[in-house]
């Protein structure tokens, strides 16, 4: 008997902020050597990602906002700004991701089967796209989800107003699901900890949770592939 084939590693996605990809520093280069890296983590298994809106999304939300448009509206609104954010990384990542990003979790998944990366922005309102990350994750039975923010993990406290504040390098899904609830209300464009979504999907899926720096591609690399990180794991 031929011996079996092995196989292939399970799919990983990858959630990339909004306040990591344009920051109003060294944008274009960032995106070029984040292309890069998708193409190279992509040759080895199933990868998907999503893309935020970040501060763009969030100033025409507020614009808005001041013109009387319903929540709804306001969440559209920031998905066509994810949805473009998304078109621009893949047009730089080139073939085989597909140049025009799935809307939806299903079309993701078929592409998903047949290619590699895929790349995406929002899909309807409600989800914030870490929120479609973490549902894509659930669909594909992927090993881990990363998430690519602007601080090197989940710290007690706001690093960025206290210095001293310590990160947690780990913890339980009960507790990070505590934190969630309590920082967000559901209102379109808000910054918060993770899409609420998104951590009782991967919570009921068993499907780890990995919150790092997005600017520090060596380290995101690390943790897309399973290696040694800095940043904070949960679940």
């Amino acid at each position: 008997m031929a011996p079996r084939a092995p196989s292939p590693p399970a799919p990983v996605v990858l959630s990339v902020g909004g306040s990591v990809l344009v920051t109003g520093e060294d944008d274009a280069g960032y995106l070029a050597r984040l292309s890069e890296m998708i193409r190279d983590v992509a040759r080895a298994r199933s990868l998907l990602v999503t893309v935020g809106g970040g501060r763009t999304a969030r100033e025409y939300i507020r614009l808005g906002r001041e013109l009387g448009l319903t929540e709804v509206e306001l969440d559209e609104i920031g998905i066509d700004v994810t949805r473009l954010h998304a078109r621009l990384l893949a047009a730089r990542v080139g073939p085989p991701a597909p140049a025009v990003p799935p809307t939806t979790i299903a079309r993701a998944v078929h592409e998903a089967h047949r290619v590699s990366p895929v790349i995406l922005g929002g899909t309807e309102p409600g989800h914030t796209t870490d929120g479609v990350a973490a549902l894509l994750a659930g669909r594909l039975r992927a090993e881990r989800l990363v998430n690519a923010t602007n601080v090197d993990g989940l710290y007690e406290r706001d690093p960025r107003r206290d210095p001293s504040a310590r990160r947690i390098d780990r913890i339980g899904w009960a507790e990070f699901r505590a934190l969630v609830a309590a920082g967000t209300d559901g209102r379109a464009g808000q910054e918060f900890l993770f899409d609420r979504l998104g951590a009782e999907t991967l919570a009921r899926a068993g499907i780890p949770l990995l919150m790092v720096h997005g600017r520090d591609l060596a380290n995101l690399r690390s943790a897309l592939e399973g290696g040694a990180f800095t940043g904070t794991r949960i679940g």
